[in-house]
């Protein structure tokens, strides 16, 4: 840590600001683990002093910040783009969709997914979205209740002609304070995939969107006897819900093993994108780049620094996933060929070092040829 602290710089080079992350996460670790030892070797420096930092610098933003963070890189905007595109194919000529939103922006999709109903020739279906009243502890945080941006979101479909009507599920286990332990018991599959709970109509198109979200679903803890993960019971779950089809996003890299040496290998493999990314258009000094970067910090912490059930970050790649959702009875809904124009279209908005490709039933974004975000659709197999 030492040697990596002679290194390391906030306001260096992405390699520089990437190795500064590590070094805090390391430090954290370290501190839980012996604070004599952590004293000793960082006394001359200032870093472990700063070990928190990651935390704090993750602010709750404002409606119109989020908008401005969600659209400095790709990152997000891909994945709705994919999504929302592959839910009109699916939707079409239904004149009631019901989405289940699982995200963890806040709703930031789907004001172009209500411009885009809003344009069908047979005139726009009507819109139901329900969201769990809980959501993970990470960035982006957001200073405004869930109700009141589908409050926002529910004028903005009156704009547009489009019926909406939106639910708040309260999903929380009475028997934790906290707000994110509900994720890890049955209670919270039971709550939010009961049928009868979750209002489930025959007239109505059921969506299940899933955007970063099943990463943090423990998949190492067993339910019951069954030895099943909590992962692939979700997945069933939401099968036996018969959807009309399910969108999968998530990050396209390998950071759930139980070595922390492979995690930091494969952190340190994946996280450059976004540091490097960001050096093409922002400042060193940028407070918008430093602020990003404290998000992408927050999870190198999680990832290095915690183990257990304090590790909530455990990405699988996307062919990980995809096997998932073929073991759990889901075939591939293939993108159509408009959805990859409008992907490729608003990815010309961006640096040139962003690119797509498709890749199996992926689309998967990529940078510097470098895959950083996949994106995959599935509708229950019919032979099953």
């Amino acid at each position: 840590m030492w040697v990596l602290n002679n290194v390391a710089s906030s306001l260096g080079d992405p390699n520089q600001r990437l190795t500064s992350w590590f070094l805090r996460a390391l430090i954290c670790r370290t501190a839980r683990v012996s604070p004599t030892l952590t004293a000793m070797n960082c006394h001359a420096t200032n870093v472990h002093r700063r070990c928190h930092m990651t935390t704090s610098q993750c602010r709750s933003m404002s409606v119109t910040e989020l908008a401005d963070y969600v659209d400095l890189i790709p990152w997000h905007r891909f994945g709705f783009c994919a999504s929302n595109g592959a839910i009109c194919k699916a939707t079409r000529g239904h004149s009631k969709v019901h989405i289940l939103d699982l995200s963890i922006t806040h709703g930031m999709q789907w004001p172009t997914l209500i411009d885009a109903l809003a344009k069908r020739p047979e005139g726009p279906p009507s819109l139901r979205i329900t969201v769990p009243s809980a959501r993970p502890p990470v960035p982006p945080l957001l200073n405004a209740s869930t109700e009141q941006v589908y409050s926002r979101l529910a004028n903005f479909a009156k704009s547009r002609d489009v019926p909406f009507e939106f639910r708040v599920m309260n999903i929380m286990n009475s028997s934790s304070s906290d707000p994110f332990m509900s994720f890890h018991l049955d209670e919270f599959l039971l709550t939010l995939l009961n049928p009868s709970l979750l209002d489930v109509r025959d007239d109505e198109a059921l969506v299940i969107n899933c955007q970063n979200w099943l990463r943090y679903l423990p998949d190492e803890i067993p339910l019951e006897e069954d030895d099943i993960g909590i992962r692939d019971r979700f997945l069933e779950m939401i099968r036996s819900l018969n959807p009309h089809i399910v969108v999968v996003v998530d990050e396209d890299a390998e950071l759930d093993s139980p070595s922390l040496a492979s995690r930091i290998t494969s952190c340190v493999n994946y996280l450059w994108i976004p540091f490097d990314a960001l050096e093409t258009f922002l400042p060193k000094e940028s407070a918008q780049r430093m602020e990003y970067e404290a998000c992408v910090g927050h999870k190198i912490e999680n990832i290095i620094g915690y183990e257990g059930m304090q590790r909530i970050e455990r990405l699988e790649t996307g062919a990980k996933t995809t096997h998932r959702m073929k073991k759990a009875h889901f075939a591939s809904f293939p993108f159509c060929d408009e959805t990859v124009r409008e992907v490729k279209c608003s990815l010309d908005e961006h640096a040139s070092g962003w690119g797509m490709k498709r890749e199996d039933e992926m689309l998967v974004l990529t940078w510097k040829g470098h895959n950083s975000v996949f994106a995959t659709a599935w509708v229950p197999a019919t032979c099953c």
